[in-house]
């Protein structure tokens, strides 16, 4: 199984806009493709706050060929929306775990 992760810092300004975005439109629109099992939100604890708020995105998938063809098909689309809604709001990273 394969994990991924996407590690979003969204400044305060904008957060609780982004953060119901997050949960109404961009995460079903990601689960709508059908590629991934599941989807998980976590806020990133220990961390100053005073310049924006941490979370990870975690999304399960079977396999690296599923996450292919996500990153192949859908990533594109969904990120360029995500980043022309919060221009210079946020800084993010992806990240792909195995899960063993």
């Amino acid at each position: 199984m394969i994990l991924y992760n996407v590690t979003v810092k969204i400044d305060l300004d904008v957060h609780n806009d982004w953060l119901q975005w997050m949960q109404e439109v961009h995460i079903p629109e990601v689960m709508a493709t059908g590629l991934f099992l599941d989807n998980r939100i976590a806020k990133v604890l220990l961390q100053d706050e005073s310049d924006g708020i941490s979370y990870s995105f975690q999304y399960s998938c079977a396999d690296m060929a599923t996450m292919q063809k996500y990153t192949a098909l859908h990533a594109p689309y969904l990120q360029k929306a995500h980043g022309e809604r919060y221009k210079d709001k946020f800084v993010a990273f992806r990240t792909l775990l195995e899960v063993l």
